[in-house]
């Protein structure tokens, strides 16, 4: 498992010491990760700031994501107070199995048709696909499906993960002879 410090950090503090390692300028998205309604989402994303931002994120060489598995102990929907575990259950038991940059997916690598892809403050998946260089992350072989079902997005140019989840992400994805 990831070292506790690792885990400790949140995004803005991971995102300030990678642009000053890297010497780079860092932007904020002042934004909830997912408004109450697909309309307040339109009007949030719209928002001078929140736009610009977004807008920058567009222009990217290289993004880096995690990748989350939609576990109600561990997903940050339900940290965050945006989903409620049960709505959590309701979507993967609907066939969701992940997420990226907030945006929900099934095993098949699409997005999955939930309202809360449309209340997501953040860029697409289609709009990640635009972006050059796609890293992920994502460690554990709980992760496996939701990182089989990332993969499958064709949003990712480079996973970084453990070989715990990388043996049961080929197992998952090896058609056994009775398919």
């Amino acid at each position: 498992s990831m070292p506790f410090a690792l885990q400790a950090l949140d995004s803005a503090t991971l995102a300030r010491q990678l642009a000053h390692k890297l010497g780079g300028e860092l932007l904020y998205l002042s934004s909830p990760l997912l408004a109450d309604s697909a309309e307040a989402a339109e009007i949030l994303r719209s928002q001078r700031d929140i736009r610009l931002t977004l807008e920058a994120a567009r222009q990217a060489d290289v993004a880096l994501l995690g990748i989350g598995n939609l576990e109600p102990d561990t997903a940050g929907f339900v940290k965050a107070g945006s989903i409620t575990a049960a709505e959590l259950a309701a979507l993967t038991a609907a066939g969701a199995v992940g997420d990226m940059a907030g945006q929900i997916f099934s095993l098949s690598g699409s997005l999955h048709p939930s309202s809360y892809n449309q209340r997501v403050i953040g860029i697409t998946l289609a709009e990640l696909k635009q972006i050059p260089t796609v890293i992920a992350a994502a460690a554990g072989p709980e992760k496996a499906t939701a990182i089989l079902g990332a993969l499958r997005t064709g949003v990712i140019n480079v996973l970084c993960t453990d070989d715990r989840a990388a043996s049961e992400v080929l197992a998952l994805s090896t058609p056994t002879a009775t398919d």
